[in-house]
């Protein structure tokens, strides 16, 4: 199969065709188009060309279109879309996407939409999901599942499965649940189709069964699933009541933006913003890290103001000269030590105590502060650089890298500890924090060493 690419001239083609309205052409040319590929396309459309291309198209396939095209452009669709063509692409989703995207609208359309769903039971389940956490197990759930009763005889679970399974787009599972609907166990289906016609479900059904609570983190469904290589999930609630289930592929939307997310913060962006959001929106996203660099730079330079002397030392003003080197260091092996820490803490893989944690990073940052000091002291010797000069630049840089590397670990766990994002800490607060501590203690073990 040849992966689908966008060009100029396709997109000439078909905004010719919606130009002329040639509707029967338009047909032909997308009709073979996975629902990506025209989600892409009408990314590049404008918002009434999208508009008039949804209403062209069956929902059935429009309707998955609408869950991939760009959050921002989708907005702007079902603006002009009336409540009972929205109603009609929500109806081709399953729950958990008809929930999402009916999550976007304004609170009160939202209720407006649900009243045009035709299928009682089903706007009732996406009422349902509208009240859960979107960062919750509850939040990513779906309604549709396989779902069998341990009474039942392999004849009658048969039957009652093709009745449901027509409704769930893939069947990962089958549930097995008692009278109360509390579920007990899962289905094998080799086990099924070998088992006697007249035996019952819960002879052949499996009692263990993984599962979560819809009140359960998102992260913690997404770590449970990866640690066991589900495919799907069932959710619960507090009386073990089987609720939905949740899909792979609804977990890997989850950790790629959540993955999006951190790494915006690792970069100084405070909310989720893309390349071709306005200037505002841009500005309100990175503006408070600049300015906690600013507050940091003029730390700085209250620091150096505090050591003026040493400008004024004819044999110690060389030291300023490597002012940038230790600072470097300082935020390099912050960032790198909290960037191992965050990616520990969201793989579940930070284990001990803190203090253990802590030890094991003053021992490898002794290692590469002993490291870098010496070709430090290799470098002084072949610049004609005083030996005592670089026997004190290169001990104030072992000092930096190992408190550097004390607070790059520190941080992250206590953020995490107190439940605030860890992957704040591999940004700007960490480099800027430990800028101003290398600069700090650069200068004030040159003072003890150099007795200036």
């Amino acid at each position: 199969m040849t992966p689908f690419q966008l060009n100029d001239e396709l997109l000439a083609l078909i905004r010719s065709d919606i130009e002329q309205q040639n509707k029967s052409a338009l047909k032909k040319r997308t009709q073979e188009y996975h629902y990506a590929d025209l989600a892409e396309i009408i990314d590049e459309l404008s918002v009434e060309e999208g508009v008039y291309l949804i209403k062209l198209l069956d929902s059935e396939k429009t309707s998955d279109v609408l869950t991939e095209v760009d959050e921002d452009i989708r907005e702007k669709i079902l603006e002009l879309l009336s409540d009972k063509e929205i109603a009609g692409e929500v109806e081709e989703l399953d729950t958990d996407d008809a929930a999402d995207l009916i999550a976007e609208l304004p609170q009160e359309r939202q209720a407006e939409v649900i009243a045009e769903i035709e299928d009682a039971e089903r706007a009732q389940d996406i009422q349902e999901l509208l009240t859960y956490d979107e960062d919750s197990a509850g939040g990513l759930m779906a309604k549709e599942l396989v779902r069998v009763n341990e009474n039942w005889t392999v004849t009658q679970c048969v039957r009652e499965m093709r009745k449901q399974a027509s409704e769930v787009t893939r069947v990962h599972s089958i549930y097995v649940v008692d009278a109360d609907k509390t579920l007990i166990g899962r289905l094998s289906l080799k086990d099924l189709l070998t088992a006697k016609e007249t035996a019952k479900v819960k002879s052949v059904s499996i009692p263990k069964v993984d599962y979560v609570n819809v009140h359960d983190s998102a992260a913690d469904v997404a770590k449970l699933m990866a640690k066991y290589d589900l495919e799907a999930i069932p959710v619960v609630d507090d009386n073990k009541m089987l609720l939905g289930r949740i899909t792979i592929d609804d977990i890997v939307d989850y950790i790629k933006d959540e993955a999006d997310k951190d790494y915006q913060l690792a970069a100084g962006i405070a909310s989720d913003v893309e390349a071709d959001d306005t200037i505002i929106e841009l500005t309100r996203a990175r503006l408070p890290w600049l300015i906690l660099g600013l507050i940091g730079g003029l730390g700085s330079v209250f620091i150096l103001e505090g050591f003026e002397e040493v400008m004024r030392h004819p044999s110690y003003k060389t030291l300023f000269f490597f002012t940038p080197l230790i600072a470097a260091m300082a935020g390099n092996v912050g960032v790198q030590s909290s960037a191992i820490i965050v990616q520990g803490l969201a793989n579940d893989v930070v284990k001990g105590s803190l203090l253990s944690r802590l030890i094991k990073e003053v021992g490898l940052s002794l290692i590469n502060g002993i490291a870098l000091g010496a070709l430090l002291l290799v470098f002084g010797h072949f610049s004609g650089l005083e030996t005592i000069l670089s026997i004190t630049i290169a001990l104030s840089m072992l000092c930096v890298i190992v408190v550097s590397a004390l607070v790059g670990t520190f941080v992250p766990i206590v953020l995490d500890k107190r439940g605030i994002d860890p992957a704040i800490a591999t940004g700007p607060f960490i480099t800027t924090s430990n800028d101003i501590f290398g600069i700090f203690l650069f200068f004030y073990i040159a003072k003890i060493l150099l007795g200036f």
